[in-house]
């Protein structure tokens, strides 16, 4: 510098210290962005700081002893702030300049950079100019510094040498260690908005961090920046470089932390959406720890509205709700797979709403094109068989099911090919986002969207966190093993398959199962869990309207019955999706099942008789809710409810006369053999005709023992299999199914051509021969037609020990009176001409049972003449009086 050149002064912000002796200051712009300026301060050398290997270079240097406290000196004393500079550029430097720069906007009274780190001893003056005139104030104060030990020049230098790490071996484990704790950090370089180098403190780790739940537009080095780029990495560097700040890590991707940074003055990241400079990232939002997603949301929807940079030719994809169909409550009917809900309006309207960016569980397959393109194999069933389909069906079907929500509409997804419009929800029940609860417990997986779709859900960061925490907990979906298999049996239209699960269904007094589908009033489809089977099940007792249904063989839609309709969506309310408990007393032709069933313990049947949906069916008349029933329909008739609106009373015999057709009962006699009787009252006969075929089947099994006697124990027994039992009376075998297995290793079998039960060791069960499963079973399970068995337990095994001696090793002749399951018939002995089911009733050991089967009359009127025969006579039962009147009910009976 020339001694009589006067110094040309300037004015700018300090940006960054890159060293204990160089400086990055901006000048004052004069529009457009502010020039920079690479300021090296004259006539000093500061120590050098470490360099990391590099690319260009494989050479790794420590720092100098005092480098970073020289560094950290003016960083903290500069950085931000506004100083007077000198600057000269020499003719051999590109962008480097050469100068002085003082603590403040004054010269000649504040304080100058270079004499400060002099005399703190963390630089000294350069050897080729330690003799120039004008910097003999310098080597004075260098000197003065050198006398009291200071800095570089103290006793103790080389301890101050920072121990740095370059790098984190492992980074997940890195973070986990903090554990969401602040970090204190540097922030050394901005790379773009987003992105920047951290140095960790105290321990001088290095890292690159992107800002968690945000992108800017990225810089280019080599290339064309994206728009804004530089804009948003200047709004970044202007608040935040070199300025000491804490940060949370928070995740990983790839080689580069994720984390927040904290400041007093706000989030910065919020503040760059706020402005237009960045956009929400989904999947980092996600893995913030600190609370913030929303108002994320809300500084970017801001920009947004105000098309604030990258954001000027924003249009919204989402859709215009009014308010008035925003939000509403409605009653939650049915669960329709894992990710939609039926439910009823306020006004008694139905409307089916989807659960906003929720995906139910799908099917898994190979990733080859042929196993993507495959069909479905024969009965599949989606519920059941797509592994957790059930189980989040059953997570909202015990939650929401007959429950008031809260729906907040999100956005109406439009028609598209072959799908119709949805409406896209978030559904509270309880305090509960329905949706984040299914996704925190792995029942559905979000849907990931592009940056720009606003079609989402309003607590979309919400259901990706959870997700991510079931996704760690590898809950249900996100599970690498115990997936749940369902193997359901369907009864539907076979009943040959119904008619094995008919018996066990039977006797269980009462069965839980979930009404799975609403047909019409009185019709539907059960899941019973215990058996894991799906049954049609038809109500008993009731004669219900038919809604609307397709044509049988195409052909359009048939017309509902008068209040068809309404008796169909009444049991759809009362009963779709609930636990309900059934009785099981028949089944027909077609394999339905016939009951009753309760929900809430309300029989559905009065229910609907009551509300003028239905009227009683002349079966009923037998059952124990046979006064309930007909109370209901009376009541009904008075209140002129439903079906009885415009009801005209008739002359009920003269309507049978014109409509009834009687037809003449049929005699066909069979000649059986009763071959065991049940304590029910039923029994099981074999046909005579059959009896040869049978005995050679009998000797071909015992000789085959015989010859080939089996290892005991070798059999492993399994529920409902046919195999061979030894029976413990003979000792022989014969055919039997397995009906039960208990824990002790005994098992229950059913011979099936003799119709006894028993309980037989493990060690007495063997396959049978080959050949010897494939005939039928020779025993059939009857009842006797028109007869109640009495339901006191003494007098029921009076009239049975009566019936079973009516029956032993006697030859009788049997007709086929109905058609029902088990068939009712009746029994004659052909040797004293006796009808046992008549003898019976005239004993006064059962009770005749009426029918409206026309066709039955006449035997009806012999019967209750044997009946009143046994009540004048005071015979059994009605030893004690007559018992109708009290007891009709209980046993079945009525006048």
């Amino acid at each position: 510098m020339s001694a009589q050149s006067a110094p040309a002064y300037k004015i700018g912000i300090v940006k960054q210290v890159l060293s204990g002796d160089t400086v990055v200051i901006r000048r004052q712009p004069q529009g457009g962005p502010p020039p920079e300026k690479v300021i090296t301060l004259s006539g000093i050398t500061a120590p050098k700081l470490a360099r990391q290997k590099t690319a260009n270079s494989d050479v790794e240097t420590k720092d100098e002893p005092y480098a970073w406290e020289a560094r950290e000196y003016l960083r903290k004393r500069l950085v931000g702030k506004e100083v007077i500079f000198t600057a000269d550029k020499p003719p051999n430097s590109a962008t480097r300049e050469y100068g002085s720069v003082w603590f403040g906007k004054d010269p000649s009274k504040d304080e100058n950079v270079t004499e400060c780190l002099l005399a703190e001893g963390l630089a000294k003056v350069r050897e080729g100019v330690r003799n120039i005139p004008q910097l003999k104030r310098l080597v004075e104060i260098e000197e003065v510094a050198k006398s009291q030990g200071k800095g570089i020049w103290g006793p103790d230098a080389q301890k101050h040498v920072r121990d740095i790490k370059w790098s984190v071996e492992n980074p997940k484990a890195f973070v986990n260690k903090f554990n969401g704790q602040p970090v204190r950090a540097i922030i050394e370089y901005v790379r773009d908005g987003s992105t920047m180098r951290l140095c960790l403190l105290p321990e001088f780790i290095p890292i690159t961090l992107m800002l968690s739940g945000i992108r800017c537009p990225a810089v280019k080095q080599d290339g064309v920046s994206e728009p804004y780029a530089d804009e948003a990495r200047y709004f970044l560097e202007s608040r935040l470089l070199q300025k000491e700040v804490e940060v949370i890590l928070e995740s990983v991707n790839n080689v580069n932390f994720v984390g927040t940074i904290l400041h007093p003055q706000g989030n910065i990241a919020e503040a760059l959406l706020r402005q237009g400079f960045a956009k929400c990232v989904d999947w980092s939002l996600a893995v913030m720890k600190t609370a913030g997603a929303s108002s994320f949301r809300q500084a970017e929807r801001a920009a947004k509205d105000a098309r604030l940079r990258i954001w000027t030719n924003y249009v919204s994809n989402a859709p215009q709700i009014a308010a008035k169909d925003k939000e509403f409550t409605a009653t939650v009917l049915e669960v329709i797979n894992g990710d939609a809900l039926m439910v009823k309006l306020p006004n008694n309207k139905y409307k089916k709403i989807f659960l906003a960016s929720i995906r139910p569980p799908r099917e898994k397959n190979n990733g080859d094109e042929e196993t993507k393109n495959s069909p479905r194999p024969k009965g599949f069933k989606a519920l059941y068989d797509i592994p957790w389909m059930f189980e989040a069906r059953e997570y909202l079907r015990k939650k929401l099911i007959g429950k008031k929500v809260n729906v907040i509409v999100d956005y109406i997804q439009p028609a598209k090919d072959t799908f119709p419009e949805k409406t896209c929800c978030t559904v509270i029940s309880g305090g509960t986002n329905v949706a984040e609860a299914l996704a925190s417990n792995g029942l559905a997986s979000v849907v990931r969207y592009r940056n720009d779709d606003d079609q989402r859900s309003s607590h979309y960061d919400k259901l990706i966190e959870a997700e991510i925490k079931a996704q760690k907990a590898g809950l249900g979906i996100h599970a690498k093993k115990d997936i749940p298999a369902h193997r359901i049996q369907d009864t539907s239209g076979d009943s040959a398959k119904a008619r094995k699960f008919f018996p066990f269904l039977k006797r269980a007094h009462k069965t839980e199962a979930i009404v799975e589908f609403v047909a019409s009033g009185s019709r539907m489809r059960l899941y019973i869990p215990k058996e894991s089977v799906l049954v049609t099940f038809l109500l008993a007792g009731i004669n219900c309207p038919r809604g609307a249904r397709p044509a049988i063989g195409g052909g359009g839609m048939q017309e509902a019955e008068p209040f068809g309709e309404e008796a169909l969506f009444f049991t759809k309310e009362k009963c779709l999706q609930h636990d309900v408990a059934v009785t099981i007393e028949e089944m027909d032709k077609a394999g339905n099942f016939i009951g009753w069933l309760w929900v809430d313990n309300e029989n559905l049947s009065v229910s609907l008789v009551e509300h003028g949906l239905a009227t009683m069916h002349h079966t009923a008349e037998t059952s124990e809710y046979a006064r309930a029933i007909k109370t209901a329909e009376e009541n009904a008739n008075k209140k002129r409810l439903g079906i009885w609106r415009e009801y005209i009373e008739e002359d009920k015999e003269n309507e049978r006369d014109r409509n009834a057709t009687i037809q003449d009962r049929v005699v066909n006699y069979e000649k059986v053999l009763v071959t065991e009787v049940t304590s029910e009252g039923h029994f099981y006969a074999q046909k005579v005709d059959l009896g040869p075929k049978l005995e050679a089947l009998m000797e071909r099994i015992h000789q085959e023992f015989k010859n080939n006697t089996p290892l005991p124990g070798s059999y492993v027994p399994r529920r409902g299999n046919i195999c061979a039992a030894r029976f413990s009376v003979d000792d022989q075998w014969y055919r039997a199914r397995i009906e039960k297995i208990t824990e002790d290793k005994m098992v229950h079998v059913f011979y099936i051509d003799y119709g006894n039960r028993e309980v037989v060791d493990i060690t007495r069960l063997a396959p049978l021969p080959p050949g010897t499963e494939a005939d039928a079973p020779f025993a059939a399970e009857y009842v006797l037609c028109c007869v109640k068995f009495p339901t006191d337990p003494d007098d029921r095994a009076e009239a049975v020990s009566a019936f079973y001696a009516d029956t032993l090793v006697k030859k009788l002749l049997m007709n086929l009176e109905q058609r029902s399951t088990p068939p009712a018939v009746t029994l004659v002995d052909p040797v004293a001409n006796v009808d046992l089911a008549k003898n019976l009733i005239k004993e006064g050991l059962v009770l005749m049972e009426t029918t409206r089967d026309y066709k039955l009359l006449p035997l009806i009127a012999e019967y209750r003449a044997a009946q009143d025969l046994a009540k004048s006579s005071r015979l059994n039962l009605w030893r004690h009086g007559d018992i109708t009147e009290d007891d009709a009910i209980e046993f079945g009976v009525r006048r």
